[in-house]
């Protein structure tokens, strides 16, 4: 079940309170490269900011976290007010725990935002937070990505994992 999100979509926009309701979840940690934005791009994922914005009133609390260095995530953790953790080697629990501890919430009540079975749900589920999966916003170009989301294909076959549908 290491490799098992909890909730499978398609969109972080797609991402409603009433999702994180049903999760018990109030603190998001949200992955940048294909989550909030494209691989290596700058420009924010469409309908973003508004998703933010939506979140925050809410209650929901906030944070960027991900395997890129702070120079890349502080732009866009600037540009939506947020607090980040660049660096966070997932899928190693401890970028979680500094975000938790920071964050000041249980893990139990936080889920990590991403698109990568291999470092956000692994690390989410070593962490003891819940995951939320995405599908990636474009298909990456590198060879060890393609590799990955081959693989990533067949943990799908084999957990019957599918987008959730309402």
């Amino acid at each position: 079940m290491l490799l098992k999100p909890h909730l499978k979509l398609k969109r972080i926009t797609d991402i409603k309170p009433e999702h994180l309701s049903m999760l018990g979840v109030s603190t998001l940690f949200l992955d940048v490269d294909n989550t909030i934005s494209t691989d290596h791009g700058t420009h924010l994922a469409e309908g973003l900011t508004e998703w933010i914005e939506g979140m925050k009133a809410a209650g929901v609390k906030l944070m960027i976290l991900s395997n890129a260095k702070s120079e890349r995530v502080k732009p866009f953790a600037k540009r939506l007010g947020l607090d980040f953790i660049g660096l966070a080697m997932k899928p190693l629990p401890f970028g979680f725990f500094r975000g938790a501890k920071r964050a000041g919430i249980p893990r139990k009540n936080t889920a990590i935002v991403g698109d990568q079975i291999f470092t956000d749900t692994l690390g989410g589920r070593l962490a003891g937070v819940k995951v939320i999966l995405l599908t990636p916003i474009e298909p990456e170009k590198q060879l060890s990505f393609r590799i990955r989301r081959k693989l990533e294909k067949a943990v799908f076959r084999i957990h019957r994992i599918k987008d959730y549908e309402e």
